[in-house]
Formats: C-alpha cells, sequence, structure tokens
C-alpha cells in the first residue's frame, strides 16, 4: 500500500482516539480500504492473536463487573496502585489490566507506572512479548526452553529493578 494512504489511515485512528470520527465507521473504511488495495493481507493475519487480544478484554472487563473481585480491587488500588498494577498486569495483560484498573483509583500516575513496568516478567504481561515469542518459534534454530528460561529470569530481573528504583527512589 502506498505511504499516504496509510498515513490517511493513520490519521483516520488519531481522529477516532479524540472523539471526532466513531470507531465503527473507521472499522468499515480500514477493512475497506484494505479489501480493495491489498486483499492479499487478510490472509496473511494472525487471528489467533488477535482472537487473543479480544479475550485478555472480555476476561478483564468481565472480572471488573463481578462484586469480589470490584472489591478486591479497590481495596488495594487505595493501598498500592502501583504494586497493584503490576500484579495485574502479570495475569491480565498491562494494556487490559490498565483498562481494569482505571476504573478504581484516581491515581494515574502509578497505574500508568505500573502496568508500563508490569509490562515484563510473565511472557502474557505484555502481549508484544507473546508476538515476540511466537516469532522466535517460527525461527529456524529456535531453542525453546533456553529461550523461555532467559526471557523468563530477564524479565523477572529488570521488573523487580525497575519497581524498586520507581518505588524507594
Amino acid at each position: 500500500m502506498e505511504l499516504e494512504v496509510l498515513l490517511g489511515l493513520f490519521i483516520l485512528c488519531l481522529l477516532t482516539v479524540f472523539h471526532v470520527l466513531p470507531h465503527l465507521v473507521l472499522l468499515f473504511i480500514v477493512v475497506g480500504v484494505i479489501f480493495f488495495l491489498d486483499r492479499e493481507l487478510f490472509k496473511r493475519v494472525d487471528y489467533i492473536l488477535l482472537l487473543t487480544f479480544v479475550f485478555f478484554f472480555i476476561f478483564a472487563g468481565n472480572m471488573s463487573n463481578l462484586d469480589s473481585v470490584r472489591n478486591v480491587l479497590q481495596s488495594w488500588m487505595e493501598k498500592d496502585a502501583l504494586m497493584t498494577s503490576v500484579l495485574a498486569s502479570q495475569i491480565f495483560s498491562n494494556v487490559p489490566a490498565a483498562i481494569l484498573l482505571s476504573n478504581f483509583t484516581e491515581n494515574a500516575h502509578d497505574l500508568l507506572l505500573g502496568v508500563n513496568i508490569g509490562g515484563l516478567g510473565t511472557p502474557i504481561a505484555s502481549l508484544a512479548s507473546l508476538i515476540t515469542i511466537k516469532f522466535y518459534l517460527r525461527s529456524t534454530h529456535c531453542k525453546s526452553k533456553t529461550f523461555f528460561l532467559y526471557f523468563t529470569i530477564l524479565n523477572f530481573f529488570i521488573l523487580l529493578i525497575l519497581f524498586l528504583f520507581v518505588k524507594f527512589i
């Protein structure tokens, strides 16, 4: 696709973010443009990964509707929004965790720090990590056990350093 077309779609995405253009209108425009200009692109989409994203968001949204979960998250966010955000990111992934926890705090600073730092740790802590792992597993010289071991140790080590730095310095 031409750079100008992609730039135009990007601008439309920004208009949607700023609530100028409804998201469903954007969806139809993007799908239509791709359908007419590069129909083959639909064959290369990783639909399993796309569904993974969708299910993480659905799961996080449903969790916030349970009274017991809502009460616990409210209490934890009041006590330590940073720690709660880091821990929630390990379970729900950092972006769905940010959306989930934003309903329970006015402390945007600690929430955003927590979910950004919380993108490290477990492989599901950041959906970008899942994409990285998927690409690595497709490589010709893949050593999955070694990779997962180093990946996990390094991620938790960096998470710990960043958390301690932000929390105590």
